[in-house]
């Protein structure tokens, strides 16, 4: 008898502690809907594109008390079955991250026709149950060109990439045209890792980037963008960061960062749940809204170099000309 009331008293324990998060200070658990983010294969810790997706949803949990939850991808063959796990765990919500999940993604929306998706990054699914949250990065990768044209001193600035498709693209030729509009003499390497996760790759593109003359080098690449502010840090060049402000992990190196606000994207998705508003489309994020813009928390950009990227912004609100995208709106680029 007593090992059974010891027994059970255990259980009350555990019970007890269960409820209130574990006990000391942890804070009551949410009761609002769930809400859950796959990732694409970079997974959480890229100190970029998937943290600030993550960010969104922490913002989301604190203001409106949802349930969030992350599944996080190993190889593609993970999207598929990660989805139809959340689908299972009952979510109001599911968020599918990044461009190389639209296959997976459009074949959900039309398993699960009643469930709600997100999808960052891309428009290529389409259905009545699908938000796609896409982004002008042309836009902030111009800005920055700029920054990147007014402080290199070698005339020569790097592009590291992470796998070469359309969205990534629009990283590098709005940049392209940023440099060119400050300094049409100067020259723009451009590397593509063919990952986003890979930090060592992202390093590697760096340095033999350096060692032709760049002095000044943006990512596009993910987690593979932590190697190339590694590389700015040892060999003494700057990066720009990608994303999120990433002076952080090295302020003597980053120069600034291109905004791009995927925690606003989470956050919007989430808010309409709540709200109930929830309904399927495009919506596009763009320096108007401040999806995109330029950051410098390091306050490493001169006031000069800060002044031209304000200004050059104002350009681009009052339409003076279009951000060039691709191969060929680049080809006809022209600020006059």
């Amino acid at each position: 008898m007593k090992k059974v009331l010891a027994i059970l008293l255990c259980l009350v324990l555990v019970m007890s502690m269960v409820a209130c998060g574990g006990g000391g200070d942890a804070p009551a658990v949410e009761d609002g809907p769930l809400v859950v983010l796959i990732t694409d294969t970079g997974g959480l810790g890229d100190e970029s594109f998937n943290d600030s997706a993550w960010a969104g949803f922490e913002r989301a949990r604190d203001e409106f008390g949802v349930q969030i939850q992350v599944i996080e991808s190993s190889t593609s063959d993970d999207y598929l079955p990660n989805i139809a796990a959340a689908v299972e765990a009952g979510a109001a919500l599911i968020v599918c991250n990044g461009f190389l999940m639209a296959e997976a993604t459009q074949q959900a929306v039309d398993q699960y026709p009643d469930q709600a998706f997100a999808l960052i990054d891309s428009v290529d699914a389409q259905g009545p149950n699908l938000l796609n949250l896409t982004f002008n990065e042309q836009e902030g990768s111009f800005l920055v060109g700029v920054a990147a044209a007014m402080m290199s001193e070698s005339d020569i600035i790097g592009f590291v990439g992470g796998i070469q498709l359309p969205t990534i693209e629009k990283f590098q030729y709005g940049f392209e045209a940023g440099v060119q509009a400050v300094n049409p003499d100067a020259q723009v390497l451009i590397n593509y890792t063919q990952s986003f996760s890979d930090a060592a790759l992202g390093k590697e593109n760096a340095l033999a980037q350096n060692k032709l003359g760049a002095d000044v080098i943006y990512h596009a690449s993910g987690g593979c963008g932590i190697g190339v502010i590694q590389a700015a840090g040892e060999q003494g060049f700057w990066a720009i960061g990608v994303d999120q402000d990433q002076s952080a992990l090295d302020p003597e190196h980053v120069l600034c960062s291109m905004i791009k606000r995927v925690d606003s994207a989470t956050y919007k998705a989430i808010e309409s749940v709540v709200n109930g508003t929830f309904e399927g489309g495009n919506y596009v994020f763009s320096i108007v809204d401040e999806g995109i813009g330029v950051g410098d928390n390091a306050g490493n950009l001169p006031a000069d170099v800060a002044a031209a990227v304000d200004a050059w912004k104002t350009r681009i609100l009052d339409g003076e000309f279009v951000v060039p995208f691709d191969a060929a709106t680049f080809a006809g680029f022209s600020v006059e």
